[in-house]
């Protein structure tokens, strides 16, 4: 039977791994949505391949481009937010949500509003407004499947138990290419240096976030929202291996873990055929190769980010939406060269306590938040 799907974020490295296994099976599938932030010449080509209804730039000023590299095609042309929304709105039977940022979550929640499956790989839609999108999944019926490799895996260790029983979560976190690094190397970290992560391929921002820690940090927001076991019981723990995605402990004493290759195209694979399962290219573990995995408690006071997380997760209210926003400014500061590596949790943090705003109800609210926090951190770049 042929399914319907739509990719918010097709250029990304998510939605590489994701149109991978598309092609892989490419009768099980009609591709309704492709959308880019601005690399037209690329989504026409993937448009053109996976025979796309449409094809959508964040960025309008790409559009033209778009519609030129599109000519000739049956494929319709769009730019601009109102058209990503648009096309997240044309009801496929599964949307793959993997725009990075904030900038994900008006298209995501109107993919939900349609009550299908969305595969959720976009963060900062749970942590920003997790409350305003879990009520919008209930309300409207839709399901949704954690594609981030570590909550896929908890689903998965579910599966074999109740929720009710669970006596603690465990996120793993491969502690990034500084674990071992001195304070005083992380002042002088480059952006290069922080890019080249020891196990995945992802994004730039995700990336950074992983050297941080504050990728972990968001995830344990997440998981809060996505598994509602209470925050005492999720636990972060660093395992450079990347081999053991994350861990369910229940209340006779189990402990389950999902185990895999550090590939995307697994837990998207686990998204894409559920409730079943699908072939994938990953090569199987060879553990007897791998000898050893190691383990260790996050330091907390060189990588401060889990701890900010924390914080946020347990005031709650817009507290998660403003760390998330003042994450992605500094982030964007330190990939442009101006700021330190470490200057980036110090710049959440004061963020976070500058900025104390009501809960937001709506998605409108959750984005008047998202903007006054990266004017609050924007500001705090400015030299005096």
């Amino acid at each position: 039977m042929t399914r319907s799907i739509t990719l918010l974020g097709a250029t990304g490295s998510i939605g590489a791994s994701t149109l991978d296994l598309v092609r892989r099976e490419r009768d099980k599938w009609r591709v309704v949505a492709l959308t880019a932030n601005c690399q037209a010449a690329e989504l026409a080509a993937l448009a053109r391949e996976f025979g796309a209804e449409i094809a959508v730039v964040a960025d309008e000023r790409c559009l033209a481009e778009l519609r030129e590299a599109l000519a000739g095609s049956d494929i319709e042309a769009a730019g601009g937010a109102a058209a990503l929304v648009e096309a997240a709105s044309r009801g496929a039977d599964l949307t793959v949500s993997a725009i990075v940022g904030c900038a994900g979550l008006a298209p995501t929640m109107a993919a939900i509003e349609q009550g299908g499956m969305i595969a959720l790989a976009n963060k900062e839609a749970l942590v920003s407004a997790g409350e305003v999108m879990t009520a919008a999944v209930e309300r409207h019926g839709a399901t949704l499947l954690p594609t981030d490799s570590e909550h896929n895996a908890i689903f998965q260790c579910l599966q074999a138990g109740r929720i009710e029983d669970v006596r603690a979560i465990t996120l793993t976190a491969s502690g990034g290419p500084f674990r071992d690094w001195s304070h005083e190397q992380l002042k002088a970290a480059t952006p290069a240096q922080a890019l080249k992560h020891p196990n995945w391929d992802m994004g730039a921002k995700i990336t950074i976030d992983s050297a941080t820690m504050m990728n972990k940090g968001l995830e344990y927001i997440e998981a809060h929202r996505l598994f509602p076991v209470g925050l005492e019981k999720i636990r972060i723990l660093v395992h450079p291996q990347s081999v053991i995605h994350s861990m369910v402990e229940y209340r006779d004493g189990s402990t389950l873990a999902q185990l895999g290759p550090s590939d995307m195209r697994v837990p998207i694979a686990s998204c894409l055929a559920w409730p079943g399962r699908m072939n994938t290219p990953c090569a199987p573990l060879d553990l007897a190769a791998l000898g050893t995995l190691s383990f260790f408690a996050p330091d907390e006071e060189r990588f401060p980010a889990t701890r900010l997380a924390r914080e946020a997760a347990e005031a709650g209210g817009a507290a998660p939406a403003v760390l998330s926003a003042a994450n992605e400014v500094a982030v964007a500061a330190f990939l442009a060269g101006k700021v330190e590596f470490t200057r980036i949790a110090l710049l959440v943090a004061e963020t976070m306590a500058q900025l104390h705003c009501p809960a937001p109800q709506t998605l409108s609210e959750v984005l008047a938040v998202d903007a006054e926090a990266r004017r609050v951190a924007a500001g705090m770049l400015e030299p005096a």
